[in-house]
């Protein structure tokens, strides 16, 4: 039986949800919503407003309307694929858009949700997509790349060594690549296990190779 990642709510105090939406009112209720889940959040009403917000702070799920500005909010989702942060993007759309739906998926929108939105939904889409934190890019030149979600609090150490375990090395090669001992090497290893659920080494391969 294969064991599928975990949604930790409790882990929300650290996730922050950024609504991008013209429509006040839209804001502002998703902002109520989602604290209630227990997430930070906050709101912007155009993508200049929105642009300042992401170089200030680190974004776990974003909220973004479709038709927001002039070259709709692709730009907004396009800016963030590219970036490779990590976020959960979910579009809105004001009414159907078959065309400009299909093109956010593609692009790597987790959903796009027509107004009037179904909040039980919504949440549904948001609690899935945290549950799996975890993406393992193509192997490349040996290794495959680990882009970790949702968990600001894995430290830059724990990424690293995240990303070596993935690899397939020993704690004594992670620690000669790093420049640390097997010892911390383990330590690390057991802190993000327990922060990702995961009850062994070999859970923890599932988890990060099931997301």
């Amino acid at each position: 039986m294969t064991t599928q990642p975990y949604y930790h709510a409790y882990l929300n105090r650290d996730r922050l949800v950024h609504i991008v939406d013209s429509d006040p009112g839209t804001c502002e209720a998703l902002s109520v919503l989602f604290r209630l889940e227990g997430f930070q959040t906050v709101f912007s009403l155009d993508i200049s407003s929105f642009q300042q917000v992401l170089e200030r702070r680190r974004v776990d799920v974003m909220v973004v309307n479709l038709e927001l500005g002039a070259d709709n909010g692709l730009s907004v989702l396009r800016r963030v694929k590219m970036q490779h942060m990590g976020a959960t993007v979910i579009m809105l759309a004001d009414r159907p858009h078959v065309d400009l739906a299909v093109t956010a998926m593609k692009m790597g929108a987790t959903d796009v949700i027509t107004k009037a939105i179904d909040t039980e939904h919504l949440l549904s889409v948001v609690r899935e997509a945290l549950r799996k934190d975890i993406h393992v890019g193509a192997m490349q030149a040996g290794g495959r790349s680990v882009e970790v979600r949702g968990f600001s609090q894995l430290t830059p150490r724990e990424r690293e060594v995240l990303q070596l375990i993935t690899d397939g090395q020993s704690n004594k090669e992670a620690g000669r690549e790093l420049g640390i001992s097997p010892r911390t090497v383990e330590v690390h290893r057991a802190r993000v296990m327990e922060k990702l659920g995961a009850r062994n080494t070999a859970d923890l391969m599932r988890i990060v190779l099931t997301s």
